[in-house]
């Protein structure tokens, strides 16, 4: 797999092409220090390289935006906040996603910081995600409760399955188990007795 085309892949998705550097305005001199690359700074915390990564790239999106990284223990998380944030997330979620992987290439490139997990959230995307599968975890819960039969989910991502096994970790009568390999991965709830 040629990991140029994916993250050219990437850079597309959030409308950034080789093509385009030439478009691009340059950075306000505010921000031109936060643009340089991150990859010369391997002996910065990852917080701060991270940081400064997100905030080069926001700066060239829309400079109204804001960036606030912080280590929560198991991950680094990083708020990107403004007028226009939700916007960036893209559809689905997909641009959202792209700049989590080129967020954690950043970081994966320096020694040892490839163990280092990312989660990244603009305009409060990932929390209302999380909030709106929380639901469908409880409704389909009483669903499988009251039919005593499982029900299978669509494939769906790592991080959206981890939202419902925790929504349903604790819950009398349901039990959750991921199935299926890679990108078919997906989630099956089951009555806890039966």
């Amino acid at each position: 797999m040629d990991n140029r085309t994916n993250l050219d892949d990437y850079l597309a998705g959030l409308g950034i092409s080789d093509a385009d550097e030439s478009e691009l305005p340059p950075p306000a001199p505010e921000t031109a220090q936060s643009a340089a690359p991150a990859l010369e700074a391997a002996h910065e915390a990852p917080v701060v390289v991270l940081e400064r990564f997100l905030r080069g790239l926001v700066s060239r999106i829309d400079p109204s935006l804001s960036v606030n990284v912080h280590d929560s223990g198991d991950a680094l998380e990083a708020d990107i906040t403004g007028e226009s944030a939700a916007r960036l997330a893209g559809r689905d979620g997909r641009t959202l996603g792209a700049i989590e992987v080129l967020a954690y290439t950043v970081l994966a490139k320096q020694d040892g910081r490839g163990e280092l997990r990312v989660r990244v959230d603009v305009g409060g995307f990932r929390k209302r995600q999380a909030d709106t599968l929380t639901k469908l975890a409880e409704r389909l819960a009483v669903q499988v409760a009251k039919s005593g039969e499982a029900h299978e989910m669509q494939p769906m991502p790592a991080a959206e399955r981890r939202v419902i096994h925790i929504a349903l970790k604790e819950h009398p009568d349901v039990m959750s188990e991921s199935v299926g390999e890679g990108a078919s991965r997906r989630l099956i709830i089951r009555p806890r007795h039966g």
